[in-house]
């Protein structure tokens, strides 16, 4: 009798035993793709593991894995990430995927960027008609990428006045700010691709090398502190790392677009 009320408490305790949670800071622009709500599904179905995203700018999932506030970061800033692993906050860095960023803008196109020679190029059209033009303005990959290029026009966003507005927020929201004032924007492909609420916005201009998008895993150095799961940010890579999700990643689409490349290289 004793033998098989332990046996069914053994039974109970193995269906309600939780599975075990990792925390990654991800990119907004990540989250705004949809991609999330593809990879981690299957990743709980393979490694019965909870991946608990914290959705921040580039500079933010940065510092929380400084930190030691989560696992591991998937972001997209090669400098900043170099940084990062450099001054020993991250075990190394491993690419996973890339897309590119593009200019979106009124249909219309007040500026006239559609035919400009260069991102940099297009951006100065837009200076010099004074067009409104939405920045993310909160330290993202994203945000990091606009200034390089303003940078490239010989431009700084600091003698700007009243038509260029950062906004200090997610790409989703950004996006919306554009839409709302019939602003231009630098946005990545997923997150406008995924973008509901287009209004008279339009892909202007893209195909510029600069606008290269690269995306990153980078593992949390368990040194931080000890509630660091190195074990389980390795589990991830791996995973993220492996045919299964190659084949996710390139398969996702939406309107018969792809939203991203996978590159992640065997080690």
């Amino acid at each position: 009798m004793m033998k098989s009320i332990l046996a069914c408490v053994v039974a109970v305790w193995a269906t309600t035993s939780v599975a075990e949670e990792m925390r990654m800071a991800v990119t907004t622009s990540f989250d705004s793709s949809g991609l999330a709500e593809v990879l981690l599904p299957a990743i709980k179905e393979d490694l019965d593991l909870d991946v608990q995203l914290l959705v921040v700018g580039t500079g933010q999932a940065l510092r929380l894995g400084e930190a030691g506030d989560v696992d591991a970061v998937l972001v997209h800033s090669r400098p900043a990430e170099e940084a990062f692993v450099a001054a020993g906050h991250g075990t190394h860095r491993r690419e996973i995927m890339y897309n590119d960023f593009v200019l979106i803008g009124p249909a219309a196109d007040p500026a006239g960027i559609a035919s400009a020679q260069s991102a940099a190029g297009a951006l100065q059209r837009i200076a010099d008609t004074a067009a409104p033009f939405v920045s993310r303005g909160d330290d993202s990959g994203t945000h990091k990428a606009e200034l390089s290029v303003w940078a490239a026009a010989g431009l700084n966003v600091e003698g700007f006045d009243g038509w260029y507005r950062p906004v200090g927020a997610g790409m989703g929201q950004a996006l919306n700010t554009a839409a709302a004032m019939e602003a231009y924007i630098l946005s990545d492909r997923a997150s406008w691709l995924n973008f509901a609420n287009k209004a008279d916005l339009a892909l202007l201009y893209s195909g510029d090398p600069v606008l290269f998008n690269q995306y990153a895993y980078l593992p949390v150095d368990p040194s931080k502190n000890a509630n660091v799961r190195n074990d389980l940010a390795m589990a991830v890579e791996t995973w993220l790392t492996s045919p299964r999700a190659a084949a996710l990643i390139d398969e996702y689409a939406i309107n018969g677009e792809k939203l991203f490349v996978f590159n992640a290289t065997p080690e």
